[in-house]
């Protein structure tokens, strides 16, 4: 029976692991295009989408899109991401005390009967400290969440307050 020195096995298994890192593949990070694409094979079609600043520099910008859905039932937009932003939050209006306020929105289900419009006045994105890089004229991507665990993008133009929503 032979017995290898731990160094020399340890050394070994170090040069291995190098070689084989070497020889990994780059992560590699969907396009936008891709990913809208994926999200048409998914069964969801997302189309008009924007984003609109607002007309005071650091606050709030609006997430507006329209979404056809041709998949499973049960499933719901858990929430939206836009890239460049903190945060992302679906609003809606409800009526309270003869007021009309704006209020979080719950999951968004989906149905292949009734396609999904965020527009102004109604449901809504809100996209929290919008980054540096979203100018009027720029791309950003929109990202929706499902509940089934997948996602869909679309690359959406950033127009200035002021502009068509």
């Amino acid at each position: 029976m032979t017995i290898t020195p731990r160094p020399l096995v340890t050394l070994f298994c170090a040069a291995a692991l190098g070689t084989l890192t070497a020889c990994a593949p780059e992560n590699v990070v969907p396009s936008g295009e891709e990913i809208a694409k994926a999200a048409q094979a998914k069964g969801v079609t997302i189309s008009n989408a924007r984003v609109v600043l607002a007309p005071v520099a650091g606050n709030p910008a609006a997430v507006y899109f329209d979404l056809a859905y041709e998949g499973k039932p049960g499933v719901s937009i858990v929430n939206i991401a836009v890239e460049g932003v903190g945060m992302t939050m679906i609003h809606d209006y409800a009526e309270s005390e003869g007021t009309r306020k704006m209020v979080m929105a719950g999951p968004v289900v989906l149905s292949t009967e009734e396609p999904v419009s965020l527009a102004p006045g109604g449901l809504h994105g809100m996209a929290m400290d919008p980054g540096p890089d979203l100018k009027p004229g720029s791309t950003a991507m929109i990202t929706i969440n499902l509940s089934d665990g997948t996602s869909a993008g679309v690359n959406a133009p950033v127009r200035a307050a002021g502009e068509e929503r």
